[in-house]
């Protein structure tokens, strides 16, 4: 430890010392790939305020773990599978979602992506149970007496360790499938008829055939596909708990939702006081490249470079769309840094160059950089956006496509199908990117509205993890929608009285007209008599 580290932790100490509760203590249930990247973020900078981060994590994990420059604690427990099953399993899904899904018709793709869901929510709730079933980790984690419950809405557990631990519950996300999540367990108010269900790849400017396809996706998510095994999970907690309960019901107990997402890229929406967007909380400032790529950026000219990298997940693709991308890449002015980890390509010209990684941040915020091709994940669509990048869109699967559509509609991207991806095609929304200067001018507009913000979504996110701690929950946020069920939410209880009093009105007024009509018409016979 330097220096100046030792005086910036003997400083948070005494902080921590002088203030009681400045420093509190931190449980994560985190996710793999991405979304650790992401959330690694907000632990580090927790650390750095001198708050106790603990961090569970099986013993399968493939990219969460302990490092040298971070001060996490991980607690680790004994998985199900091993890494190599855990690995083996997210290929899988990866692969089938990529390649096969978009091949199948409408109904079969999604009965397809249910059994996806179903065998990694399965997955899930075994790791949860190796954790939860664990008496001396859960006495352990039970007299760590942590202030808060930092977990990923995208793996469930993190509200049932919430509940256990009598601890106030934050969670991070990005989406639930058709926000099932964020209607159902936050609250959320999305109309349909201007909010574009996730996966569809609408816009919030929908026609009517297009409106007509978005209110199916929503009784397609609400009353047939499942995120998660419902019912199994539903039985697990109330095993656990004692009584019955729900997944959906636990969920909704979470204090703070942490959108990973911003108006920069979504459309605009009603949201919840205990809402908040923080998409691009991991953006930063680029750093200098090392050496040997800052000579090869350099050699680019005036024409500039390109970076191609298609996010943690995916290191390579088959080599038949190798050939067509690296043929597409060949035929530009621009020098091309390509994130790629498979066979060489039989057609990569020599201005590109294939890397295992790359600083794909710094890259981004080089000024030779003239464009961004990506698979539309989260991550990197924000680090183009906080750098003011124009972007070719080559989706693969999860919410890459409508990520895409979202830049594509506002003006700073071309989207590529990528399994009808030709050459021609690629090379043409290349240049179209590059060439027109449209693209870039929306990329920037788009990066001035991310950066005019009144603080950095990293410290919002943050401040409310902090303001969790401080006032021991923020249930007087939460919407009292949660007290009601669902025919209450609805008003149908007030709608069926205020029906019934109508009838029963009308009933006395027509019940009235026959009888006055009766009476005169009997006064008519009389007098006639």
């Amino acid at each position: 430890m330097s220096m100046k580290q030792a005086s910036v932790f003997l400083l948070i100490q005494f902080i921590c010392y002088i203030r009681p509760g400045a420093c509190g203590k931190v449980l994560v249930w985190p996710t793999e790939y991405s979304h650790w990247i992401n959330m690694k973020i907000i632990l580090d900078e927790l650390v750095q305020r001198g708050h106790d981060v603990t961090v569970l994590i099986s013993s399968a994990s493939i990219l969460i773990g302990p490092s040298n420059e971070s001060s996490i604690n991980f607690e680790i427990y004994s998985a199900p599978l091993s890494k190599d099953d855990l690995e083996y399993a997210f290929e899988k899904w990866v692969g089938n979602w990529t390649y096969e899904l978009k091949k199948l018709p409408f109904w079969t793709s999604y009965s397809k992506l249910q059994k996806i869901s179903s065998e990694y929510s399965d997955m899930i709730e075994s790791f949860c149970k190796a954790v939860v079933w664990n008496k001396s980790l859960m006495k352990k984690l039970q007299g760590s007496k942590f202030d808060v419950v930092l977990a990923d809405a995208l793996v469930p557990c993190g509200e049932l360790l919430s509940e256990l631990l009598k601890t106030p519950l934050v969670y991070s996300l990005r989406f639930c499938p058709g926000y099932k999540c964020e209607k159902y367990s936050g609250g959320l108010p999305l109309p349909p008829s201007y909010v574009p269900v996730v996966l569809s790849e609408l816009s919030d400017h929908m026609t009517f055939a297009e409106r007509v396809k978005n209110m199916l996706q929503v009784l397609l998510f609400d009353f047939w596909f499942q995120t998660f095994n419902e019912k199994s999970w539903n039985q697990f907690y109330s095993d656990v708990l004692g009584r019955p309960t729900t997944l959906t019901e636990m969920m909704g107990k979470a204090d703070i939702w942490l959108v990973r997402t911003f108006w920069d890229l979504k459309f605009p929406h009603p949201f919840l006081p205990n809402f908040d967007f923080v998409g691009g909380l991991h953006c930063k400032p680029a750093k200098p490249l090392p050496k040997e790529m800052e000579e090869f950026v350099q050699s680019s000219g005036e024409h500039g470079v390109v970076v191609f990298s298609l996010g943690s997940m995916v290191k390579n693709i088959k080599e038949e769309k190798a050939n067509v991308v690296a043929s597409a890449l060949a035929q530009i002015p621009q020098k091309v840094l390509w994130r790629f980890d498979g066979k060489k390509p039989d057609t990569l010209g020599s201005n590109t160059r294939l890397y295992k990684w790359i600083p794909q941040n710094d890259l981004l915020g080089h000024p030779k950089t003239k464009a961004f091709i990506a698979h539309g994940g989260t991550n990197g669509i924000y680090e183009a956006i906080y750098h003011g990048i124009p972007i070719v869109g080559i989706p693969l699967f999860g919410d890459q496509p409508d990520n895409i559509n979202h830049i594509v509609a506002k003006g700073a991207a071309v989207r590529v199908d990528f399994d009808t991806m030709s050459t021609t095609d690629l090379l043409t929304a290349l240049k179209t990117v590059i060439n027109d200067p449209s693209y870039k001018e929306n990329a920037m507009r788009l990066s001035r509205i991310h950066h005019d913000q009144p603080m950095k979504p990293l410290d919002r996110a943050v401040f409310w993890i902090e303001y969790v701690m401080r006032n021991k929950g923020a249930k007087h946020l939460r919407p009292a929608l949660h007290d009601l069920t669902w025919f209450q939410y609805h008003s149908l209880d007030v709608i069926g009285f205020l029906l019934v009093c109508v009838v029963a009105v009308v009933f006395i007024i027509a019940k009235c007209c026959l009888f006055c009509c009766h009476k005169t018409a009997n006064m008519g016979k009389k007098k006639k008599e």
